[in-house]
This record gives C-alpha cells, structure tokens and sequence, in this order.
C-alpha cells in the first residue's frame, strides 16, 4: 500500500521545466508590426518637433564672422518659447522691402534700453555702460543712418552683426530696431558648421552654443 502511494506521488509531481509555458517565438510579422509601429512614431516626434518647437536655419554671408560663417545650420528655438535677451543670437524675418532675407544677428539691447555708440572709441553703450563685446570681430566704426543715442519702444529689440563693419543691422534706416514679433527665434546650438574661410573645411570643434 506504502508502495502504492509512493508512486502515485511521484505520478503527480512535476518539474519545475514542465509547468512552465513554453512561450511561443514571435512571427516575423509581429516583429514588423512593432518595428514598423516604433519607426511611425519616431517620425510623427520628429515633424512635431521641428514644426512647433525648433527648425533649422542656414547662415549666409559674413555679417556675424567670426561667430558664424556661410554654411552653418543653427538650431533655433522658435519665438514663442523665448524670452529675448542682450546677448542673444536671433533670427529677423524678411518683412520689408529693403530688407528681402532672413537676417541672423545679435541682441545689443530690449525694450525700454538706451543704445549709443562712440564711433570713434568702436565702443557700444546700454544705459549708459560700456559693453563687454569678446564675440566681435573689430570695435565698432562703422556708422549709418540712425541717430544715437536711441531708446527702444517695450517691444522692440536692437540687433547687430558680430562683424561690426561689414553688417547691415539695426544701425541703418533699412532695418533699425525691430520688433519683437519679426524676430524667428533663437539660436540655440550651432548643429552643423560650414567651411569656414581660413581651414577650408568643416571645423566640428565650432558646433555647440552661440548665444552670450
């Protein structure tokens, strides 16, 4: 009888292998499925990013040397997400007729600030100081229409280019200040350099911030 028992006990063990559920492999078309799923979603974050929140924006021309050059991609912050400051590199859209290209420049001062300019020293002042301008190329001689010293309304911004003498900015009558709803955004990173001038080729040390 003991005997009996015994074996019936051993009939009814199991293993620990044997309960387990053997899980069946995935179908290639599962697999697809996800993959496929995954790559969609990707994209969709992709476009939305680059449509409501950043957008890549190309530099032509030599107005801001040697901060940026013709060729470098920026990525840029789109305005509404800004809170414009002195220092800030920033992008102007083409909104007048002297002026038919979309400008990258510098915030020199905001709203409600005083900007002179002593032509002859090449120095900037902002409320009366002088500024600490190391991102320029040269001082700043070169002088145009508008008359100094200038008050900015709330909502305007004074933008110049970093090579202070080769840069149409809002030191003439063409552009002056601007204001704040002509401006793009801000960049936020150089992401793709150009060739610069001198090496002749894509100096990938430059890519990072390009804001003050």
């Amino acid at each position: 009888m003991a005997e009996e028992k015994k074996e019936l006990s051993m009939e009814n063990s199991v293993g620990p292998q044997e309960t387990e559920e053997k899980k069946e492999p995935e179908s290639i078309e599962s697999t697809a499925y996800c993959c496929a799923q995954a790559l969609i979603t990707a994209v969709v974050g992709v476009v939305a990013l680059f449509t409501f929140f950043v957008r890549l924006i190309g530099v032509s021309g030599g107005s801001m040397q040697d901060t940026l050059y013709t060729g470098d991609r920026l990525l840029v912050l789109n305005s509404v997400f800004c809170d414009f400051q002195p220092g800030d590199v920033v992008v102007v859209n083409d909104y007048n007729a002297e002026l038919d290209e979309t400008l990258v420049k510098r915030i020199i001062a905001v709203g409600g600030q005083t900007v002179d300019i002593d032509f002859t020293a090449g120095v900037v002042y902002v409320d009366g100081q002088p500024l600490e301008e190391p991102y320029t190329k040269e001082p700043t001689y070169k002088s145009d229409s508008i008359r100094f010293p200038l008050t900015l309304e709330e909502d305007e911004v004074f933008v110049m280019g970093d090579n202070r003498n080769h840069s149409t900015d809002s030191r003439s009558g063409q552009l002056g200040p601007v204001k704040e709803g002509y401006l793009q955004g801000k960049a936020l990173l150089l992401l793709i350099p150009g060739q610069t001038p001198d090496a002749g080729h894509r100096d990938w040390s430059r890519v990072g911030a390009v804001s003050g």
